[in-house]
């Protein structure tokens, strides 16, 4: 019996032998470095979910069954390789070099700089970002924006959608100086603050400076965000744009004559008023648009000089059925028309490797109005106001050797503000209002040295001087002493002509950052900076709207200034794949301006009525981890951060707010967590996911109700007493590019997107209403998900 069971046996493995090699494939071959062509020790070689590891000499070798698998061949430091292999034959050989990318370029990088550029670097608090990253990072209604790209940066926030503009370390709006090659942007968004004005086909890159703010840099106490145009190719004729459903983009560079002159013309225009048609009732009359145009020349005559030409146009309306009291104009609608335009031109020459100089004119005209169709009549009263800005500036480079950098330039600013105008048109119950110019200038001549004293240590040292004139024409009111500023309390007024000097400030602002190398791969880093600002912002409201008055410094009104020290940590991971910084700051204003209660600046001649100033004070810890290579990349953020103001003019009462204490502000918020993965499927996929969470913003609510004359009213005691809830989102986004696979000129892309995913609620703002007392409100601007669809090409 024994003999009959044995011989079974050995029949069943002689047929299960025979069925294996006829349904098996062995699969073999080599794993090396694509670099130095050595053998890869351990090498995940995976067939679906199961697989082997490669041998000392890189060889792997394994059975797999008939059909139709996925390969994938993974290390720690390589580039992933994936393919689809379909297994119908006894033997496949497949010898694979994985690409190093502890050597490779950056993929999803925040830094456009070397690997090792956050640890070396000298001045803390500067984050440059590439467009490539910006690109990745999933946005709302599939429009790429560079300012909600930097929103997911430590330390930067906005106070929530549809907000105009970006603050940060808890600093207001106009304290960001936003730059587009050297030119100065006023409004950068579009759509009342859902997308920015810069046309992300157009831009090379983006540098945020929180930290250390280079000399060549004044006017803003909190920040400069400086984006650049890139240059257009002088050999070879690109074409780009997409389709989206919020706008239409499109942009082309060529050269003009080869290796000479060469051109870059990129617009986007948008045409969504169908959209609020489709949405509730609320949004039927809404009407919105936009366009822009962003170009540049670049020519290079010879070896030693180079001429640019940027320009840039930008052009908004937008209407609501919102209405404000105007002067007790009966309107139909509000409208908001605003547009900017925007050149630059810059000659560079080149001396010698060592020696460079570059001068620069700066123009922009930004010019905003408000539009109140009467009821009941074809016209329209027009509220207009203006910025001109008009600079000149010339900077020189000079590295004698490798321990020193050398930069000294000299810049002068003309501003003139055309504060508000009513301009009745052909109504005739309507009084025209002309609010005086103002006229100043603003001179600097700066100097800066980036000096290396050892192999450990690196300072860089900058002393900048600036001088600030208010001239004339212009009247200037004398006020009582001891009393509050106001029109009941005028004495005297004084005028002054055109040219003549009003009033006068400057002084020297110092800036020095230092770098001390821990080891190859860590430093510490320290920073001090103080500047002073001259032009403002004066509103009342949490997000400045388009048409918010601007005003520079005067007799009552003196410039903000600001002292900001800042301490970091940085060290790099894995060859430079992982980077972790931890930077802490403490920022002291002084002259900083907030509003007196029941303050109205539109078309109010003296502002010196209408607001108060004091101290302000900002502090926070920045933490930041990021992982720049591989098939999964982006950054984790956390930042603990505070921004107090406290306002006491004097004693009284009504020059102070909350009694003269120390109070959030609006921008204080004091938790903030941001996170961008994107994850990598090979060339043609990739999957990104963006979480925000922020602390809610304060508001103020009443304390008390008053009754009069059967009315009730809200009573108002402490500014900023509570807070909105605290806002907390998550983005999805699918990108396929090339989806044929195929190696052309032309390929395009598809990007599917989902703002909000899991559909939060979040509070944009409170609102009251008198019912039966006074009851609160949140207002939501999106409070679902938003999917969207972009089709994007490239040509060349």
């Amino acid at each position: 019996m024994k003999y009959i069971f044995l011989f079974v046996l050995l029949s069943f493995g002689t047929w299960a032998q025979n069925g294996d090699k006829k349904q098996y494939t062995t699969f073999k071959g080599i794993v090396i470095d694509s670099l130095d062509r050595k053998p890869i020790e351990s090498a995940a070689v995976k067939i679906d979910n199961q697989g082997v590891y490669t041998q000392a000499d890189g060889s792997y070798s394994s059975l797999v069954p008939y059909g139709e698998y996925t390969v994938t061949i993974s290390m720690v430091g390589y580039r992933t390789f994936r393919r689809r292999i379909t297994f119908k034959k006894a033997e496949i050989r497949l010898d694979i070099s994985l690409l190093n990318i502890a050597k490779e370029l950056d993929e999803v990088v925040v830094s456009t700089q070397g690997a090792t550029k956050n640890v070396d670097r000298t001045l803390l608090g500067v984050t440059p970002m590439s467009m490539k990253t910006i690109k990745k990072i999933p946005a709302i209604m599939g429009e790429v924006d560079v300012l909600r790209g930097i929103q997911m940066l430590p330390g930067v926030t906005s106070v929530g959608e549809a907000a105009n503009g970006v603050n940060i370390r808890g600093g207001t709006t106009d304290q960001t100086l936003i730059l587009l090659d050297d030119t100065p942007i006023f409004n950068p968004t579009h759509l009342f603050g859902l997308f920015s004005v810069f046309t992300p086909d157009a831009v090379s890159g983006v540098e945020l400076y929180k930290g250390g703010i280079p000399a060549r840099f004044g006017g803003r106490t909190a920040s400069v965000l400086d984006v650049t145009l890139q240059n257009p190719s002088l050999t070879q004729t690109k074409l780009s744009g997409g389709i989206s459903l919020v706008s239409n983009r499109l942009s082309i560079e060529t050269p003009l004559i080869k290796n000479k002159l060469s051109m870059l013309v990129s617009t986007r225009g948008s045409f969504n008023d169908f959209l609020f048609q489709l949405g509730s009732e609320r949004l039927k009359n809404i009407r919105a648009n936009f366009y822009d145009i962003a170009t540049k020349f670049f020519f290079q005559p010879n070896q030693k000089n180079t001429f640019t030409f940027s320009g840039y146009l930008s052009k908004d309306f937008f209407q609501t059925d919102l209405l404000g009291t105007v002067n007790n104009i009966s309107a139909t609608s509000t409208q908001y028309d605003y547009k900017s335009l925007n050149a630059s031109l810059k000659w560079f020459h080149l001396f010698s490797s060592q020696l460079d100089w570059q001068t620069s004119a700066i123009y922009t005209n930004y010019q905003p109005k408000t539009m109140l169709p009467q009821l009941n009549s074809s016209n329209t009263v027009d509220i207009t106001s203006a910025i001109l800005y008009r600079q000149l500036k010339s900077e020189l480079h000079y590295n004698p050797n490798e321990k020193h950098k050398l930069t000294g330039g000299i810049s002068s600013i003309w501003y003139k503000i055309s504060p508000g105008n009513l301009v009745p048109n052909a109504s005739t119950s309507v009084n025209p209002i002309t609010i005086p110019d103002e006229n100043s200038i603003e001179a600097g001549i700066y100097g800066e040295d980036e000096m290396t004293v050892n192999s450990k240590l690196s300072v860089s040292v900058g002393l900048r001087y600036a001088q600030y004139w208010a001239m004339g024409a212009g009247t200037v009111r004398r006020y009582q002493s001891g009393v509050p500023l106001s029109d009941f309390t005028v004495t005297d007024s004084t005028k002054y002509g055109s040219g003549q000097v009003i009033a006068s400030y400057g002084g020297l602002e110092p800036r020095i950052s230092a770098k001390y190398s821990l080891t190859n791969s860590s430093s510490l880093k320290f920073g001090y900076n103080f500047i002073r600002q001259y032009l403002q912002v004066v509103s009342n409201t949490t997000t400045p709207l388009p048409t918010s008055r601007w005003a520079t410094s005067n007799d009552y009104i003196r410039p903000q200034s600001s002292h900001l020290f800042s301490l970091g940590y940085f060290k790099n991971f894995k060859d430079n794949i992982y980077e972790f910084s931890m930077e802490g700051y403490y920022r002291r204003n002084e002259n900083v301006l907030d509003y007196k209660p029941g303050a109205d600046f539109l078309l109010k001649p003296n502002l010196e009525t209408q607001v108060l100033q004091g101290k302000g004070m900002a502090y926070g810890l920045e933490v930041m981890l990021s992982k720049k290579k591989g098939d999964l990349t982006g950054w984790l953020g956390y930042t603990y951060s505070r921004s107090l103001n406290q306002i006491k003019q004097s004693d009284r009462y009504e020059e102070q707010v909350n009694g003269g204490k120390w109070y959030s502000n609006n921008f204080d918020r004091p938790h903030s967590f941001n996170a961008s993965l994107i994850i990598g499927q090979g060339a043609h996929h990739e999957f990104g996911f963006t979480m925000v969470y922020n602390t809610g913003r304060p508001f103020t609510v009443p304390t008390g109700i008053v009754v009069f004359d059967g009315v009730t009213y809200p009573f108002y005691q402490d500014r900023n007493n509570a807070r909105i809830s605290d806002y907390h989102r998550l983005d999805f986004s699918w990108t396929i590019r090339n989806p044929s696979m195929r190696k052309r000129r032309w390929e395009g892309s598809w990007t599917f997107t989902v703002y909000n995913l899991y559909g939060r609620k979040n509070a944009y703002s409170v609102y009251l209403r008198t019912e039966a007392g006074i009851k609160a409100y949140q207002l939501t601007i999106f409070g679902s998900p938003i999917p969207s669809l972009t089709y994007n090409f490239h040509f060349m």
